[in-house]
């Protein structure tokens, strides 16, 4: 597939390169004649099933508790709009307009709907967030159009689009799902591997900024032990230190053992990318999955009621990406507390070239430990926190989408960490002089300091950390430790 051809929708799963696709950068998109087929039999035969007297949940029923209560042929689609119109309480800031890319036609005119990312529990769909996404095929609500938030209807007009009259189930069909969490989830996962490879890359310039060993990422060790990501992992770094003249400089060092923050780097890194690894193939299946309920068998015409719209694989990867996420900043401090303390570093007092008048990188450990201890607290598992809803029709929730979204903020903070490290390591590294680190991380050291140069006295350390931030996101320095990653494969 071409980089600007439409993305092709509804004849194979989507991988997950494709959805890294869709986080990335608007597209255009296609659905598949065939796709399509299948959705014009499902609505032929949720037509016969609004047509005849056999109760259909969501069809010539009410909702949730409302169950048994039999709608009236006359009231049918005023059912439809009247629950997208009653379950549009979102609160809190709007989703970013990578999460609520929607309809075809929306998605190919550039318009995506203002949707407040406050509401939904995760379960019975994420009923408030898809009811806001939704109001916009009404007319209602404000959308997105080329940075500018307008009136929905008037949005539309200008791009030629007009609103749509909800046939049987459709209202519920818009509503019925796990698509707002399992996005949240995909860019918290998203952003969680560039923490990841900014981290790896940061790590390994901190061993030769220490003037640590390489020994720990032999092969033969992680062989022995057998995790695939702990061997993956090591491999990478053996890659990036490969050549340092820094590190050949002191082969024959006394110093036996270097702090677990720089040999386990494998075993913490790989442990965190094997479950990245898994979780990343669960959110893929969910991204792919029917979450709709009931369910319409265009081939038997029957209508099963179920409990897809339950979000729990998700809730559990966004937990579990939590995990990883705070294991990643944790180690990655853990080494900036290293290059800071002359006693364990053989460095100048927080890598200050004449410290006392000068600070130097003291207060930029200190933001890093406090970005580690909120995604600490941050980190406790949402998927535990099941509230009943519905009166106790719903009466448990899988609180993904709280606990997805919370993810993003995490993953920040985790490659802010990663941006510390590597700003600290650097200086490091050019303490080291004349003795050159390995061309890799000479390649990663040059293109910071292309931006932030050597801090020979105090400065706005704030304005560094954030070109850092820039710069570990850059393709050349991802692409160091890219090959891991499950969504570049």
């Amino acid at each position: 597939m071409a980089e600007h051809d439409p993305l092709k929708l509804g004849a194979r799963p989507l991988k997950l390169a494709q959805l890294r696709r869709v986080y990335e950068r608007p597209l255009t998109v296609a659905i598949e004649s065939e796709a399509l087929g299948a959705v014009e039999a499902a609505h032929t035969a949720t037509a016969r099933l609004a047509a005849a007297e056999a109760p259909a949940y969501g069809i010539n029923t009410g909702f949730g508790l409302l169950a048994r209560t039999r709608i009236p042929t006359a009231q049918r689609a005023l059912l439809q709009r009247n629950i997208i119109l009653s379950h549009s309480c979102g609160v809190g800031p709007l989703l970013d307009e990578a999460l609520v890319r929607f309809l075809e036609r929306l998605i190919n005119a550039g318009l995506t709907p203002c949707v407040p990312s406050q509401g939904s529990v995760g379960a019975s769909g994420d009923l408030a967030p898809l009811a806001h996404l939704s109001l916009s095929v009404l007319g209602l609500g404000e959308i997105r159009r080329h940075g500018e938030v307008l009136p929905a209807a008037e949005a539309l007009a200008q791009e030629g689009l007009t609103t749509l009259t909800l046939g049987p189930k459709e209202g519920l069909a818009l509503l019925n799902g796990t698509q707002v969490s399992t996005a949240l989830a995909l860019a918290g996962l998203f952003e969680l591997e560039t923490a990841f490879a900014a981290a790896v890359v940061s790590g390994a310039l901190s061993v030769d900024a220490l003037a640590g060993s390489d020994v720990p990422f032999d092969a033969r060790i992680h062989s022995v032990r057998g995790h695939g990501g702990q061997a993956r992992v090591a491999q990478v770094y053996r890659e990036l230190l490969e050549g340092s003249a820094i590190r050949a400089s002191h082969r024959d060092c006394p110093r036996v053992q270097d702090p677990y923050s720089l040999r386990c780097q494998p075993q913490v890194m790989g442990a965190c990318l094997d479950l990245i690894c898994q979780q990343a193939a669960t959110l893929t299946t969910e991204a792919n999955a029917v979450t709709d309920n009931p369910l319409i068998f265009a081939d038997t015409g029957e209508v099963l009621s179920g409990g897809n719209f339950h979000a729990e694989p998700v809730a559990f990867a966004a937990d579990i990406l939590a995990l990883a996420a705070t294991e990643i900043a944790s180690i990655a401090e853990r080494r900036v507390a290293l290059l800071v303390d002359p006693n364990m570093s053989g460095l100048p007092p927080f890598l200050a070239a004449e410290s006392g008048v000068n600070s130097g990188f003291m207060l930029a450990q200190v933001t890093a430990a406090a970005l580690v201890a909120e995604n600490r607290m941050l980190c406790h598992p949402a998927s535990v926190d099941s509230i009943p809803t519905s009166a106790n029709q719903e009466d448990h929730v899988s609180m993904a989408t709280h606990g997805a979204r919370r993810l993003l903020g995490m993953t920040r903070n985790t490659l802010t960490v990663a941006a510390i490290e590597f700003l600290a390591a650097a200086q490091g590294v050019d303490f080291r002089a004349p003795l050159r680190t390995s061309a890799r991380l000479a390649g990663a050291h040059g293109a910071l300091r292309l931006k932030v140069p050597f801090a020979k006295t105090d400065r706005l350390l704030a304005l560094d950390i954030e070109e850092a931030i820039q710069t570990v996101r850059l393709p050349e320095i991802q692409s160091l430790a890219r090959s891991l990653l499950p969504s570049y494969r």
